[in-house]
């Protein structure tokens, strides 16, 4: 077990990605406070805190979970000092707290100009603002303790016109604050950066799966990482010795995979979408599996391609 006596956070992690981090920490034997506003199972959502303790443990990590709306700032003030007053150090922060999912859902096709202003609040509030207060806290935290890891996890939603104008924004900005604190904490020995996982098979999702289309085309959730691949990149990440040269960066789960020998929880491989197969795919499948896998577009150019056409 890698992470046998590291403390992590991960918040939003009743359900979806932040569910799958936290499982695929505790089976690496991390110690992982947990996260959300779901304490106890409901049924007007999937998933819970405590749930996701239980799987947490029966993997064998030590999850604590605490109940924590990260649109407060004194609530995640607290949750920092129990932390801190639990174990006197923070190993990781992974930033996965997201509000916007059912207003995302009620705009999707809604002209920014007609949408409420929640659809914005939401989004930016939960989904940006609060990974800068979390940020803050563990921070310091860090550059005390001469070491430490804070993941954002963002989208290609910051480059792609996916679903909605406050959506994009927030992930383009979360990717921006990625980069400037990792330059600032590189110094301290603290690395900061931006995970994109590609399209993950969270329970919003699945319900949504007859209805997801990008450009015309509709996206195939089959093919989509489990919740847990974002977790074992992260857990690539937190064994990676040479980690500090990521510091600021943008790097998908795919790129990720490719680097450090993992594949998904079902035996798959995933592609980044710097692979061409990865976009020929998207529209010809038969064609995607003739093309080998190491044929990649540069990021610049993919930019720059995206910018143009998209």
């Amino acid at each position: 077990m890698s992470l046998k006596n590291k403390v992590c956070l991960v918040t939003g992690a009743s359900r979806g990605i932040g569910r799958g981090i936290a499982l695929a920490l505790g089976s690496e034997g991390a110690t992982v406070y947990i996260t959300g506003r779901t304490l106890e199972p409901s049924s007007t959502a999937p998933g819970s805190l405590s749930v996701t303790a239980e799987e947490v443990s029966a993997r064998g990590g030590h999850a604590i979970p605490v109940q924590c709306d990260h649109g407060v700032d004194e609530e995640i003030h607290r949750l920092f000092d129990r932390i801190e007053k639990d174990y006197g150090r923070i190993d990781l922060l992974v930033n996965n707290a997201f509000k916007g999912v059912n207003t995302i859902g009620q705009n999707i096709s809604v002209p920014f100009w007609e949408q409420p202003i929640e659809s914005w609040d939401d989004v930016i509030h939960v989904g940006l603002r609060c990974h800068f207060v979390a940020a803050q806290k563990a921070a310091k935290m860090m550059i005390n303790q001469k070491d430490g890891l804070i993941v954002n996890i963002s989208s290609a939603g910051a480059l792609f016109n996916f679903f909605t104008t406050p959506y994009g924004v927030g992930k383009a900005g979360l990717d921006k604050m990625s980069e400037m604190c990792g330059k600032e904490l590189k110094k301290h020995n603290v690395t900061c950066l931006s995970l994109w996982p590609g399209l993950v098979q969270t329970e919003n999702i699945i319900a949504a799966k007859d209805r997801l289309q990008i450009g015309g085309t509709k996206i195939d959730v089959s093919k989509g990482e489990t919740v847990e691949y974002a977790g074992r990149a992260i857990v690539g990440l937190m064994n990676d010795k040479n980690l500090k040269a990521k510091t600021g960066k943008t790097i998908t789960t795919a790129c990720l995979g490719a680097e450090y020998g993992f594949k998904d929880t079902d035996g798959r491989t995933h592609y980044s979408l710097r692979c061409v197969k990865t976009g020929v795919g998207m529209k010809y499948p038969w064609l995607a599996a003739l093309i080998p896998a190491f044929i990649k577009v540069p990021w610049s150019w993919l930019v720059a391609i995206v910018h143009h056409y998209y």
